[in-house]
């Protein structure tokens, strides 16, 4: 089982992060976060990077029944997704499969609300 959908996809880096941003809207998410690796660990650590960006997406509805099946999944939210340079040019998009780090809690409860996110993070995906 995969962790994460993907898609690579033909629109330069911006349009990229704007369509996701966009699709997770569609979805319900709101961002919480937006993190530049690229420029973190240029600044950290000198390295060069291509442009990676960790978006931080949360659907409060489905936190909140995710938090009350179980009061420490709060260590696996916000639901990241990637935008990141590859090295032909190309822009792939990736979205955690919630099912697959879900299944780490061993909580059935949790099962149908992660089966719900995936679904929506693959629509996500896939509408790009």
């Amino acid at each position: 089982m995969s962790y994460y959908h993907s898609k690579r996809i033909n629109v330069n880096f911006e349009d990229a992060i704007t369509s996701v941003i966009e699709a997770l809207k569609i979805e319900g998410f709101g961002v919480l976060s937006q993190i530049n690796m690229s420029e973190k660990l240029k600044e950290k650590l000198g390295i060069d990077i291509p442009r990676y960006v960790i978006i931080g997406a949360c659907n409060p509805p489905l936190a909140y029944k995710a938090l009350q099946a179980d009061d420490k999944i709060g260590v696996m939210l916000p639901c990241n997704v990637i935008v990141q340079e590859k090295e032909s040019g190309h822009i792939e998009v990736a979205a955690i499969d919630p099912i697959a780090s879900m299944a780490a809690t061993g909580n059935a409860a949790l099962e149908n609300i992660a089966a719900e996110v995936s679904g929506k993070l693959k629509r996500v995906v896939n509408s790009l």
